[in-house]
């Protein structure tokens, strides 16, 4: 593949132009509404010439663009998270409450068990509050959003039950959601959070909880080796046909389980030896150590065994 080729998405309807090749393995396509997607090589396919011949082919910038058709939900649950395009590059992030009911809304961003928060307030009835900003280039490494809501009911009236809803963006689904968003009256990619909406049985849950406690034996959290190769050969049996990003992805989640189960089980301190490479897996794993509560300090350490490719966690 190479730049200026039309390329078609393997999981999806849309068909592009190739913009930009990436050392990393990612490649930037340019689709028919004009933004740039970050989508992997192996998710991409070439219109083929005898394709063009047959079916015809014209610019890109000649395509037709479809008009985005409105979404709604019902008035007692109209809430949406929506990504407002700010140029081919960055988007902006809104809660927006299109409901006759008020609530508080708490959005935050998962890393295996820690979470970040990116917005905790109240979203009135006809709300549209923006919380953040994102690169679209960036969606593969977005973690999932958890969005949390809870009615504010000011008189005295039937409960209406809180609710919650964890999403992690997919490029290949992302761009499909392309609609004009309530209140904000634009063009945005829209998210509506009403489906997963459930009133629960308290008293069901309770009896089930306290029967699985009747019979179940208090768990051990398994304590982790003192030092944890995140080499990808030392994860995997064959990683010759995985993308950097998948790469990637597999030893953050070694690294996350394993530092999750040193701070459980009461470690003092544990070494990730990432190696030292490009630094992209360093640089990640610093950034996520220096979120974490309940860690005392990092630091780059044995220089003597793996030079700079390894880190040190002290924690408290």
């Amino acid at each position: 593949m190479n730049i200026g080729d039309r390329v078609r998405l393997l999981h999806g309807n849309e068909e592009g132009i190739i913009r930009k090749i990436n050392s990393s393995g990612r490649i930037e396509v340019e689709i028919e509404d004009g933004f740039i997607i970050p989508v992997l090589k192996y998710e991409l396919v070439l219109v083929h010439e005898t394709e063009k011949k047959h079916f015809g082919s014209k610019p890109l910038e000649d395509l037709p663009v479809e008009t985005p058709v409105p979404i709604s939900a019902p008035k007692d649950q109209g809430l949406y998270l929506a990504f407002l395009p700010i140029n081919d590059q960055s988007l902006s992030l809104y809660l927006i409450n299109d409901s006759h009911q008020a609530y508080l809304a708490h959005v935050s961003e998962v890393f295996g068990s820690n979470h970040r928060t990116l917005f905790a307030d109240k979203l009135q009835a006809g709300d549209a509050k923006k919380f953040d900003d994102r690169l679209l280039k960036e969606m593969d490494e977005w973690p999932a959003f958890l969005l949390r809501f809870i009615p504010i009911q000011s008189k005295l009236e039937k409960a209406i039950p809180p609710f919650e809803r964890q999403m992690r963006m997919k490029p290949t689904q992302f761009f499909k959601h392309l609609s004009k968003a309530p209140r904000l009256d634009k063009n945005t990619y829209l998210f509506a959070l009403e489906q997963t909406t459930k009133e629960l049985d308290i008293r069901a849950l309770n009896a089930d909880l306290k029967e699985i406690g009747s019979k179940s034996t208090p768990l051990e959290t398994k304590r982790p080796p003192k030092s944890i190769d995140l080499h990808i050969e030392q994860l995997v049996s064959d990683a010759s046909k995985m993308s950097n990003s998948e790469i990637l992805r597999i030893q953050l989640g070694v690294f996350e389980k394993n530092l999750d189960q040193a701070i459980a089980s009461g470690m003092d301190q544990i070494t990730f030896i990432h190696g030292v490479g490009n630094g992209v897996l360093r640089k990640e794993i610093h950034s996520r150590l220096s979120q974490v509560q309940n860690i005392k300090y990092f630091q780059d350490t044995q220089k003597d065994n793996w030079g700079y490719g390894a880190t040190l966690v002290r924690i408290s």
